[in-house]
C-alpha cells in the first residue's frame, strides 16, 4: 500500500495534477454558456473525466519525451520521468491508458465528441515535438488548452458556434502569453541545448512585449465572446477583471524575474476561476 502511495504522488508530481485549474474553468465556462446554466450531472462527471485524461495524456507524453532534456535542464532535474522514480514504461502506460480514457469518456458524450477525440490528442500531444525546431511551441500549447472550451460546447450542444471560437481563442493567447513568461526561467538552458523558443530566439525584453501583446489580444476576444454570446453584466465584469489580472501578472514579473512562479500560478490559477463564477453568476 504505501509502495502504491508513493507512486501516485510520483505520477501527481510528474503531471502536476493541480495545474488542472487552468484548463477546467474554460470548460465548464463554455459548458455553463451553451446549456445557458445547469448542464446535468452527467455531462458534469463526463467532463471532468476528459478534461483529467486529455491533460493526464498530453503530460504524461511531454514527460515521456522530454527526460532527456529535462536531464539536462537545472530546474527540472529533480522531477520523477528524470530521477529513476518513474520508468519510461511505467509512463508510457500511463499515457496509452489516459488516451484510451479519454476517447471512451467522449463516445459517451455524443457522436461529435468521440469524433473529435483522436485529432484532439494528436493536436495535443504535437506541443511536446515542437519545442525541438519551431519557436511557435508557446501558441501550440496555447491551442492545446484553447480546445478546452471547444470541447465544453460540444458536450453540450454537439455544435461549434461562434462564441465559443473566440472564447478559445482568448485562452489560446491567454495560455501562450504565460507560457511566454515561464519560459523565461529556461532562456539560457533551451540556447545551450538549441531548442526552440521566443525567448531563446528573440531575447527576453522582447519576449516580454510579445507577451503583453498576446495578452491584450487575450483580453479583445474575450470581449467578442461576451458581446456574441448575448452576454450581460456579470461577464462583461468577468473580462475586466481578467484585464486587471493579467495586468498585475506582467507587472510582477517586470518588477521581478523570482516572482514568475507567483504570476504562472497563482494569478492564472485565480483568474479562471473568478471568469467561471462570473459566468456562471451571469447565467443563473
Amino acid at each position: 500500500m504505501e509502495k502504491l502511495t508513493k507512486l501516485l504522488n510520483d505520477f501527481n508530481e510528474l503531471v502536476m495534477f493541480k495545474h488542472s485549474i487552468f484548463s477546467l474553468p474554460f470548460i465548464f465556462i463554455a459548458m455553463v454558456v451553451a446549456a445557458n446554466g445547469w448542464f446535468g450531472f452527467t455531462l458534469c462527471i463526463l467532463g471532468i473525466l476528459a478534461a483529467l485524461t486529455a491533460r493526464n495524456f498530453a503530460m504524461g507524453f511531454n514527460r515521456y519525451l522530454d527526460r532527456d532534456i529535462d536531464a539536462l535542464n537545472p530546474r527540472t532535474v529533480n522531477r520523477p520521468n528524470v530521477d529513476g522514480r518513474i520508468s519510461p514504461s511505467q509512463m508510457a502506460v500511463f499515457v496509452a491508458l489516459n488516451a484510451i480514457g479519454f476517447i471512451v469518456v467522449a463516445y459517451f458524450v455524443n457522436d461529435l465528441a468521440f469524433y473529435m477525440s483522436v485529432p484532439i490528442l494528436i493536436v495535443i500531444g504535437s506541443y511536446s515535438y515542437f519545442k525541438r525546431f519551431s519557436f511557435l511551441a508557446h501558441l501550440i500549447l496555447g491551442v492545446s488548452l484553447g480546445l478546452a472550451p471547444i470541447a465544453g460546447v460540444v458536450a453540450v450542444s454537439e455544435t461549434i458556434p461562434l462564441w465559443a471560437i473566440l472564447l478559445s481563442i482568448g485562452v489560446m493567447f491567454w495560455v501562450a502569453g504565460f507560457d511566454l513568461l515561464y519560459s523565461l526561467q529556461d532562456i539560457d538552458v533551451d540556447k545551450q541545448l538549441g531548442l526552440h523558443s521566443i525567448p531563446s530566439r528573440f531575447g527576453a525584453k522582447n519576449t516580454m512585449m510579445i507577451s503583453r501583446v498576446f495578452h491584450l489580444l487575450t483580453v479583445l476576444f474575450w470581449l467578442l465572446f461576451v458581446i456574441v454570446s448575448n452576454s450581460s453584466t456579470f461577464a462583461y465584469i468577468a473580462v475586466i477583471i481578467s484585464a486587471l489580472m493579467l495586468s498585475y501578472e506582467h507587472y510582477l514579473v517586470n518588477k521581478d524575474f523570482k516572482k514568475i512562479d507567483k504570476a504562472f500560478f497563482t494569478v492564472n490559477g485565480y483568474l479562471g476561476i473568478v471568469f467561471f463564477v462570473l459566468i456562471v453568476l451571469d447565467n443563473l
